[in-house]
């Protein structure tokens, strides 16, 4: 037979005292939601946030940016034709006026095709003066046939004219005045052939020759342009300036339109500067930057926007408006102040890592008694090295955690003590 088996009475205790934890956790975590505020939130440190004040003043359009010194102009030395290097006969860095020699290059292909072009030309240069000939000899032959057909028709008109007063007179016979009269209509014919075939054949004659001319033109051309790169097998500064970026040893091969180095303009300089790609749509031609230099300031303008973006930067080039430092060097690295627009009165929080990580939607707020920070949503607006804009959602007086929101993102609210 089945019995019922009791349990222990430890068994029992114990499963009330568990009933009893429960309750009592659960009671304690339903104070603690209770008691709080709301949301999610984090204890923080005094020392580990900054706090900056909401403040009006007057909001300078600028931003700070790094450049680089470079040569205003340059000109890159591309081989025209490829070869072998036989001379050199500078060194990077040397100072060159145009027209100086850099290096020999040797290129027996281009040699040999220049030969046979030249012979080309010789060859149709021949055929066209031969051609010459010919027709001037023609030309000649068919004027002396037409002058023949002329002194036949004017000799038989004054024969047929003689005819006639003798056919008149009795003394000439019908037929023989039949028969000259034949004669010279076959002549006046025979004379208005040959003027129409020579005019045809000095037209079609000319046509020729001006067709063997133009061909013999182009390959002149041709030949000229094949010269023109034979002789640039001998590289040849185009400009004057300074060499740089020359890397060229004896024995080297060179491709055709392989780069030898650049030519630097020595007078005037740019700077080349990367700007933060949040001011691209902002940049524009013709605005303004600052350069202090050795206690002198310095005007330059914004010549060039390049708008390709690597790395989070953008590329744009300023040149000097009036004077500009004598003692500046290639690739040296400058700190300018680039204005984006002029000085308007607006409400304003200092700049910081925050930005960067919600990218100035929103933004912690301080209580006015400092014990807490609460998440707000913002409008921002332009930015400079010190403070940002406030467009929405905060007002003069308040405080803001500007530091670095790391670990903070999915947080509503801060803790702040200790």
């Amino acid at each position: 037979m089945d019995r019922k088996i009791e349990a222990p009475a430890w068994h029992k205790k114990a499963k009330l005292a568990a009933a009893a934890g429960g309750s009592a956790l659960f009671i304690a975590v339903a104070v603690f939601l209770i008691a709080m505020p709301g949301g999610r939130a984090v204890k923080v440190e005094t020392s580990t946030v900054t706090v900056g004040a909401v403040t009006r003043g007057a909001f300078e359009d600028f931003v700070p940016i790094r450049g680089r010194v470079a040569p205003l102009k340059t000109v890159y030395l591309d081989a025209i034709e490829g070869g072998r290097i036989e001379k050199i006969y500078v060194e990077d860095g040397a100072e060159l006026k145009a027209g100086d020699m850099l290096v020999d290059l040797s290129n027996t292909q281009l040699r040999l095709e220049v030969l046979t072009r030249e012979a080309e030309v010789a060859q149709q240069t021949n055929n066209v003066r031969t051609l010459e000939l010919n027709l001037e000899q023609s030309r000649l032959n068919n004027r002396r046939d037409m002058f023949e057909a002329e002194y036949q028709v004017q000799k038989l008109g004054r024969a047929l004219e003689r005819r006639k007063t003798l056919f008149n007179d009795g003394h000439s016979s019908k037929a023989d005045l039949e028969n000259l009269e034949d004669e010279y209509a076959f002549q006046k014919k025979k004379f208005t052939l040959l003027t129409e075939t020579l005019r045809t054949t000095e037209q079609l004659q000319e046509t020729q020759l001006s067709q063997i001319k133009t061909t013999a033109k182009r390959l002149t051309e041709n030949l000229d342009v094949a010269r023109q790169n034979l002789d640039g097998l001998t590289v040849r500064a185009p400009v004057d300036g300074k060499l740089t970026a020359f890397i060229a040893e004896v024995g080297q091969s060179l491709g055709k339109g392989e780069r030898l180095g650049q030519i630097d303009d020595p007078g005037r300089r740019k700077v080349a500067a990367e700007i933060d790609e949040f001011y691209l749509n902002r940049v524009e031609v013709e605005q303004t930057a600052g350069l202090s230099w050795n206690g002198k300031d310095y005007a330059l303008k914004v010549a060039k926007s390049y708008p390709q973006v690597r790395d989070g930067h953008f590329v744009a080039d300023l040149v000097f408006v009036g004077d500009e430092p004598a003692d500046m060097r290639r690739g040296q690295t400058l700190q300018l102040k680039l204005t984006l627009g002029d000085a308007t009165e607006a409400t304003l929080i200092p700049d910081g890592a925050f930005y960067q990580d919600t990218g100035g939607s929103w933004i912690f707020v301080v209580s006015p008694d400092g014990d807490e920070a609460v998440r707000r949503n913002v409008r921002l607006g332009r930015r400079n090295s010190r403070f940002i804009e406030v467009l929405d959602g905060l007002q003069p007086g308040e405080k803001v955690v500007t530091s670095p929101y790391t670990g903070f993102l999915d947080k509503d609210r801060l803790e702040i003590g200790g």
